[in-house]
């Protein structure tokens, strides 16, 4: 556990305190930094280390690395490089095997992250591992093909996917749509976040002023790197406004507190290649969130920020 527990007036016993991986696309755009900071300022979150993960290659061609180094960032502003586990997570989509066989199948990519999910999993003994996927859910699938086994294990939190009960493109989803199929029908528990739920936690870039930007290295950077985004946003055709979303959020959000009353056990859908989902007999049950009480998460991230870093430089 990191040492920001000491500044807050209260101690959580050690069954409220979930064991969790991050596993993040965090350049894509900039709302994943702040939902990995969120994470580390909650003591409720033993953050076993952070996967990068990639996010296409559109824009960047090796995506997972250009995370890897925004991840890096993060923790240097906040003075927990080394204190943190950081690992590299897989480059790209899942691949079909070439291996006859009568079904389509798919081999795992390699990664140090996917050997960490395997290393973890073993490592939890009555407890769950928790994994907050921010991005593809390719490193978490790549886990599951090479050993199925730890599936009763996981928990696994996903931001992405289109909207129930049709589905359709998204962005998290298009990135590896077969990964999604494997975590879906696998063992693993799943809580899916579609977007439009993830859509839901707005800020304004007023509120982010006054709540984020004065709170140490860390909040200048947040602000800033959200500012710069938005700019260079803006001059490629996606118009600026003084709202945003800090989509990731959700995801954090739903390991700091359940709020089943929000969510509907759904059935798991499979995914075609062009992400419209359809109902397959015998599929197992995956926790779908239909709302989320989203102000509650934010002022929770506004509050561990002010606490931890007030009074303190932010240049």
């Amino acid at each position: 556990m990191l040492e920001f527990e000491k500044n807050y007036h209260f101690k959580l016993p050690a069954s409220a305190i979930k064991k969790v991986i991050i596993d993040t696309d965090a350049d894509n755009e900039s709302d994943d930094p702040f939902a990995i900071v969120h994470a580390l300022l909650s003591p409720s979150l033993d953050v076993l280390g952070i996967i990068a993960t990639h996010f296409g290659h559109q824009r960047i061609k090796d995506s997972m690395q250009a995370s890897y180094d925004e991840v890096s960032r993060i923790l240097k502003e906040m003075d927990l490089t080394d204190k943190v586990r950081l690992l590299k997570g897989c480059k790209t989509n899942l691949e079909v095997d070439d291996s006859p066989s009568f079904f389509k199948r798919y081999k795992a990519q390699e990664s140090e992250g996917v050997d960490f999910i395997i290393e973890q999993a073993d490592a939890c003994l009555k407890e769950k591992l928790y994994i907050g996927v921010l991005g593809p859910l390719t490193n978490v699938a790549s886990a599951l093909i090479k050993r199925p086994d730890i599936a009763m294990k996981l928990v696994v939190v996903w931001n992405g996917g289109a909207t129930y009960p049709a589905g359709g493109r998204e962005f998290n989803l298009m990135n590896d749509v077969a990964a999604a199929n494997i975590v879906f029908q696998s063992g693993a528990e799943v809580w899916h976040v579609p977007t439009d739920v993830y859509d839901m936690p707005r800020v304004t870039l007023a509120e982010l002023q006054l709540k984020v930007e004065p709170y140490g290295k860390i909040g200048k950077y947040l602000y800033d790197k959200l500012i710069n985004f938005l700019t260079m946003a803006n001059e490629n055709g996606w118009p600026m406004s003084e709202v945003f979303s800090i989509c990731d959020e959700t995801a954090i959000g739903a390991l700091l507190d359940e709020q089943p009353f929000n969510a509907k056990w759904e059935q798991a859908p499979f995914i075609s290649d062009d992400m419209h989902y359809f109902s397959k007999e015998n599929c197992k049950m995956v926790k779908c969130y239909k709302n989320m009480d989203l102000r509650v998460v934010l002022e929770d991230f506004f509050c561990k920020l002010q606490i931890q870093y007030s009074g303190k430089e932010n240049i």
